[in-house]
């Protein structure tokens, strides 16, 4: 729904489909009726629906409304998972305790629901021989197994091979 509903005085159109505060269906009636009908229950007459023809008006106490929207809203962003993108940087003769080490690193994070990125950093001449590189990234890519799927296949950028892992099963809180 749009969060700005126009209400009572706001309402242009002329006749209006007219909802109970229930739900159930009023029929179509002229605004100064819907209008009469929402002062005596002492509601708030609101377009639900302006594009319908005619447009949709609910009874409704809009304060109460507004204050239940903003409480779904803060809940729906409290459930959202925000994605960060942790890095682990790699040489191409890194040693295999070395390597182990930042392939947990980097399996640590996919598990927690993170992308990774892997950044083979080439120093001198190392640059002449991508393909080293390339195979360190399948091998952490391997080595996170299931945990992850590449979703940039590795890729020289100037002195760096880079590439990404995102989370096949993120951990659910």
């Amino acid at each position: 729904m749009s969060k700005d509903l126009r209400i009572n005085d706001e309402i242009r159109a002329r006749d209006v489909r007219l909802v109970s505060e229930e739900g159930e269906q009023l029929g179509i009636v002229s605004i100064k009726e819907a209008m009469q009908i929402a002062g005596e229950k002492e509601l708030d007459l609101v377009e639900i629906a302006p594009t319908a023809k005619p447009p949709v008006c609910k009874l409704m106490d809009y304060g109460k409304y507004k204050y239940e929207q903003a409480k779904k809203d803060k809940e729906t962003r409290k459930k959202q998972k925000i994605v960060e993108i942790k890095e682990v940087k790699l040489r191409p003769n890194i040693e295999t305790h070395d390597f182990e080490t930042k392939a947990r690193n980097a399996q640590r994070f996919l598990q927690d629901g993170d992308k990774v990125k892997v950044t083979i950093m080439f120093r001198g001449r190392e640059i002449m021989h991508p393909e080293q590189g390339r195979v360190l990234c399948i091998r952490l890519a391997e080595f996170v197994g299931t945990d992850s799927t590449i979703e940039r296949e590795p890729k020289v950028e100037g002195r760096n091979m880079v590439m990404i892992l995102t989370p096949t099963n993120t951990k659910h809180d």
